[in-house]
């Protein structure tokens, strides 16, 4: 049983370095790796592992062709700038191929996993020569894989799973004790830009975690499309997470008087502080009238727009 660390006793400058010694303890003279996304939790543990170790610290973003448009180059430019080299390292294909045929959301989690960490990963891992992966699992990851929620990508002790054993080494999760709120001050405590603290939470599984169905090039390039719209639109909103869902089934639509079978984005918008409850943002009519204009003229193939009004629970934050 983990035990958290609640926003009112979180004490940063405390945290950061206890978190800092421990990361220095458990390497010891050894090469640690970390895959960082650009999201909040990956940031700040690679801000706590470069820290500790410097440059025995490998950074690297897997461009798996599921990231939002231009993220990689964006996010390896943001750490440059913060002294941490970067490696990107191109794994589109094979992260596609793992995807192929898979409808059913646990499989296409298992898949990006299995993936992830017995492919891409591990042989990163062993080019390196690390023993050791920093990895930035929080407590609400771990909530909702032990409850059955769903399957989150990066948990693997709190199943019973050896990462030694399994996938030959071993995982160090500094942030375990913190939810979003608890990582963002702890990043700013490490100086980490406003601009990426402040970024809304995107899912391990990436944009495969927003198509419902499967998950192909031509429907990731669709979806990513719709993000960049939606994460513009609703960037001043205050808003805790926004997306856009792509879903399976084509629908009718009309264009130029002729009916016309398309694509069914959903956006979603919420508030929360935590991720573990959340409501459907009261975004006025008006927005949502030009994110539906928006979305169907400038992302070819969607004819159609919604809007989810369901809580968490019942619902959850990502579609799948």
């Amino acid at each position: 049983m983990i035990k958290g660390i609640n926003l009112k006793d979180l004490d940063p400058g405390k945290f950061v370095e206890e978190q800092v010694e421990s990361i220095k303890s458990a390497v010891g003279d050894g090469i640690a790796i970390n895959a960082l996304s650009g999201g909040g939790d990956s940031s700040v543990v690679t801000m706590l592992g470069h820290r500790a170790l410097g440059k025995r610290l490998r950074t690297v973003i897997v461009e798996n062709g599921l990231l939002r448009e231009g993220e990689a180059e964006w996010v390896s430019s943001v750490f440059h700038e913060l002294g941490v080299d970067v490696q990107i390292a191109d794994a589109r294909t094979e992260f596609l191929d793992s995807l192929k045929g898979l409808t059913d959301p646990e499989e296409k989690r298992e898949a990006v996993t299995n993936t992830f960490y017995k492919k891409v990963f591990g042989r990163l891992v062993r080019e390196s020569g690390a023993r050791f992966l920093l990895q930035g699992t929080i407590l609400t990851d771990v909530d909702e894989t032990v409850a059955g929620i769903k399957r989150q990508h990066n948990v693997f002790a709190q199943l019973g799973i050896d990462p030694r054993e399994t996938l030959g080494y071993h995982i160090i999760e500094p942030l375990v004790q913190l939810r979003k709120d608890g990582v963002r001050l702890a990043g700013r405590e490490l100086g980490l830009p406003e601009e990426m603290l402040e970024r809304i939470p995107f899912p391990g599984p990436g944009l495969a975690a927003r198509i419902i169905g499967e998950v192909t090039a031509e429907r990731l390039d669709t979806v990513r499309k719709a993000t960049v719209i939606v994460e513009k639109a609703l960037a001043d909103s205050g808003a805790f997470q926004y997306m856009a869902i792509l879903h399976s089934d084509r629908v009718t639509g009309v264009r130029e008087g002729r009916r016309d079978f398309g694509q069914q984005i959903e956006v979603r918008c919420w508030d929360s502080t935590d991720s573990r409850t959340a409501t459907p943002s009261r975004l006025s009519y008006e927005i949502l009238e030009k994110l539906a204009a928006d979305i169907t003229s400038e992302v070819p193939g969607v004819v159609s727009v919604t809007y989810s009004m369901t809580a968490k629970p019942p619902s959850t934050i990502e579609a799948i």
